[in-house]
């Protein structure tokens, strides 16, 4: 049973944040803020709370186990960070007994290939496993449907331009004649490279030459480490329309939160 909603208000008045101030840094209403505190985190949502409140996920969301985390890594080493606001219009942190005044969000900006300013927000944990330089981190949008159904049209992803050496079979991001794509990529003799997509029916393998690199101005921006997962197989049933104006708001559908 989802009883974490006690506990994420408990989390909240440890931290002195708001209910108002948590809602506007994770994207949501009060309002959905508040019927989480009814009904319980989204499980969509538990992990990605208990790691910014950092708790367990599995005693937030039913109160077993430890609260914390047996080691806080971001304390460990030299890599430790000042602390910084998740977001400057917020100018709030989230520290707490267990939760040093670390920054646990990283905003990235999108590649140059995408004219809007949007950045795209990662977890400072996926940064540290995967040894990723914030600084060298983009975001981008999956803008075609050659990478489905491991990676979905219209899905976020984030790019890592410090890893440019090709690991046959990884997926990356590459400039094609002025395009960004994202593709697995192998290596080939004499500095040729196969490029594969996850749909290979309708997006066969494109093969270049060492020269064809140049001519196509063809650059390897990055090695791709993470992405969203969007369900595309809605159910085919109409949407309550009632959900869709003022009286949505009070019942909260908790739809893509």
């Amino acid at each position: 049973m989802n009883t974490s909603g006690d506990r994420l208000k408990a989390l909240l008045r440890e931290v002195n944040l708001s209910a108002s101030d948590f809602a506007k840094n994770r994207g949501v209403t009060p309002q959905h803020v508040n019927n989480w505190f009814k009904r319980g985190v989204p499980m969509g949502r538990l992990n990605e709370i208990a790691e910014l409140l950092c708790v367990s996920s599995r005693w937030l969301h039913a109160g077993l186990g430890p609260k914390h985390p047996p080691a806080n890594f971001l304390l460990d080493g030299p890599t430790a960070r000042k602390a910084l606001p998740f977001r400057e219009e917020s100018g709030k942190y989230l520290t707490g007994p267990a939760c040093p005044p670390e920054k646990i969000d990283v905003e990235i900006p999108l590649h140059p290939s995408f004219t809007s300013t949007e950045r795209i927000r990662v977890s400072l944990h996926t940064l540290e496993t995967l040894t990723v330089n914030p600084d060298r981190a983009v975001g981008a949008y999956m803008v075609d449907n050659s990478m489905i159904d491991i990676i979905q049209q219209g899905a976020t992803l984030a790019i890592d331009r410090g890893r440019t050496q090709i690991i046959d079979g990884e997926i990356y991001a590459v400039e094609h004649d002025g395009m960004l794509r994202i593709k697995y990529l192998y290596n080939r003799p004499g500095g040729g490279l196969r490029m594969r997509s996850h749909n290979a029916n309708e997006h066969p393998d494109e093969h270049l030459t060492y020269e064809e690199r140049f001519e196509q101005n063809f650059q390897v921006v990055g090695w791709v480490f993470w992405w969203s997962t969007l369900n595309n197989r809605r159910p085919p049933v109409p949407l309550d329309e009632h959900l869709l104006g003022w009286e949505g708001s009070k019942s909260d559908p908790e739809v893509g939160i």
